[in-house]
């Protein structure tokens, strides 16, 4: 193995501090199947047998192990210098690992994390030297249970359908930062108004004591380059919030999918005169709202024109192979004519999220589901799904917060007041950290509480599309049946769950296409496909429809690209196009409002 560092960016430049070491690259590496390493005291070990090229899991070829057996209980090692002053804190900080994570510093434990989706840090200060080496042992465990927010991940011992390679293990960066010792400025959380032409600040340290007039922050914001407005306040406490006017000479810069002005964000941490640590990010003025059955961006209306984004790649499966490759998939989404992706059953690297933007483009976040419902699901998905929205709040791309798919996790949520009440919860927990985008509480059918309702169908029949949704619409939106046989799509589902009713929502068409060329070892949606002519005409036919549905207001189209044995992406897995460009973009065109 080469001894390169992959994926070198900074993994967070919502929140960028100047002084941090990447810790990716090759680290040692182990299986522990029979799960004897505790026992054993694998963390004062000199060196575990095998490398790893971390932040690809051992399932995947960018790891230089590729061995997509089931191994759920494995260890990482390596050592590493501390650049970094003395005495200076220490963060250590993974971007996500899957899925139960246990840490040990020079043999001493410091501390451990559940999930799979959300980051996490450790203070590792009194536990390092800051001269000479210092070494770092992480033990992952990992299951098929059912109850771990899992999107794609097989939950069966084998790949199937739409379900692929499990995950397990470091999948995101993990890095290093340092700081001041006494103080920790941990995070900020941005909220803008542009109605009032302000945006507001609230940002929240950390220390054992808060001195008065010992540290003050100083905070600049610019927009290419020119100043804007700057403040600088002492620290006394936790939590500071400030309210920052930015009506430049009547100029104001908003955030869209056409226009994806950014305003930086400088912070810097004084203690006295002295600069003791510094952090960069950036913000979006822009605003989604809703009114009545309309959907508006900025005080606009809206139409959504969405692909379904999956977020793998063959080589190294959920995690990105370059920040490149991410913007990449960035510039191919806006390049077929769509203005944003739903990032399917998977929370991505926090890099996509910065170039969907600085790009443009709009996404929905959806985290991956659990697959069966009790108390430990509930509590498992909960505590990830706050941590997410949390950490997510910030990027002005997120217009839509989806916690629950298709009924997954929660199948009896159509009958079940249990299943509804935890819907219910999630839907007020998001809203008490984000009141500001619509949330999705149950996307596709069997609608609980939901700021829009939205549709699932796969079917191909263009005169059963027509009269499903241009015919029958207030049928299926108030639970009647359109055919005999058919409540509304192909599965038999309601629109909304038993004790809910349509409440005049808008109505947006989620997913439908999915259409796959022939395949013997492949899956798609229904019937396949033998030419670029043919899926061409079911395309076009599919538009059409959704045109004569005058009443949606977006679509999400299935999919992106092809993943491992699903074949229905308008790209290959390299991200080679099956369709002319052109065609693509004249499809995206057919429906113009």
């Amino acid at each position: 193995m080469e001894n390169k560092i992959p994926r070198p960016e900074h993994p967070n430049p919502q929140f960028k501090r100047e002084n941090w070491q990447s810790l990716n690259g090759e680290w040692n590496f182990a299986f522990d199947d029979q799960n004897q390493g505790e026992k054993n005291k694998w963390y004062q070990k000199k060196k575990l047998e095998n490398k790893i090229i971390v932040p690809f899991t051992f399932e995947t070829e960018a790891s230089g192990i590729a061995d997509r057996r089931e191994h759920n209980y494995i260890w990482y090692q390596r050592s590493f210098d501390i650049e970094a002053e003395a005495r200076q804190k220490v963060i250590l900080n993974f971007g996500a690992v899957d899925y139960l994570t246990k840490v040990w510093i020079n043999g001493s434990f410091v501390g451990s994390h559940i999930g799979g989706y959300d980051s996490f840090s450790f203070d590792i200060s009194d536990f390092v030297s800051y001269q000479g080496k210092n070494k770092i042992i992480v033990k992952v465990e990992d299951s098929r249970s059912k109850t771990q927010p899992r999107g794609k991940q097989t939950y069966k011992k084998d790949n199937f359908l739409c379900w692929y390679t499990r995950t397990t293990g470091i999948w995101q960066t993990v890095w290093l930062e340092f700081m001041d010792q006494k103080l920790q400025f941990e995070k900020i959380k941005i909220t803008p108004d542009i109605d009032q032409k302000e945006v507001e600040l609230e940002y929240n340290f950390k220390a054992a004591d808060f001195k008065t007039g010992e540290y003050k922050l100083l905070t600049e914001i610019k927009f290419e380059g020119k100043l804007i407005n700057k403040f600088e306040f002492k620290i006394n406490k936790n939590n500071h919030k400030y309210k920052v006017n930015l009506d430049d000479d009547n100029q104001m810069k908003l955030w869209s999918p056409e226009q994806p002005d950014l305003y930086d964000l400088k912070m810097t941490l004084y203690k006295g005169m002295k600069a003791v640590d510094q952090v960069n990010s950036y913000f979006g003025m822009r605003k989604i709202s809703i009114e009545k059955d309309k959907i508006y961006l900025n005080n606009q209306p809206l139409y959504q024109k969405l692909i379904l984004d999956q977020g793998y790649w063959p080589e190294s499966l959920m995690t990105p192979p370059s920040d490149q490759a991410l913007k990449k998939d960035v510039e191919l989404i806006k390049k077929m004519g769509f203005n944003g992706a739903r990032k399917h059953q998977k929370i991505e690297a926090d890099r996509f999220y910065y170039w969907a933007d600085k790009l443009g483009i709009l996404v929905w976040a959806e985290i991956g589901s659990t697959y069966e419902y009790n108390d430990q699901a509930v509590e498992n998905f909960s505590t990830q799904w706050l941590k997410v929205v949390q950490e997510l709040y910030n990027h002005p791309s997120i217009i839509t917060w989806v916690p629950f798919n298709e009924s997954w996790g929660i199948e009896d949520v159509a009958r079940d007041k249990k299943q509804q009440s935890f819907t219910e919860s999630i839907y007020y927990l998001t809203r008490s950290i984000d009141p500001h985008r619509p949330i999705i509480a149950n996307d596709g059918w069997e609608h609980t509480i939901s700021d829009i309702i939205t549709f699932h169908d796969y079917v191909e029949n263009t005169d059963k599309l027509r009269k499903t949704y241009v015919e029958s619409i207030d049928q299926l939106l108030q639970n009647k049946e359109v055919f005999n046989d058919q409540k509304y799509i192909e599965g038999g589902k309601f629109i909304m769950a038993d004790n809910y009713c349509y409440q005049g929502q808008p109505i947006i068409f989620s997913e439908f296409g999915g259409i796959a060329f022939q395949n013997k070892e492949g899956w798609g949606y229904g019937e396949q496909v033998e030419s670029k002519e043919e899926l061409s005409r079911k395309m076009k036919k599919l538009m059409e429809i959704i045109k004569e549905a005058d009443y949606f207001k977006g679509y999400c189209y299935t999919q992106l690209t092809d993943v491992e044995q699903e074949k229905n992406g308008l790209l290959d897995e390299n991200r080679e196009f099956k369709l002319d460009l052109e065609k693509i973009i004249e499809f995206n065109q057919i429906v113009e409002r």
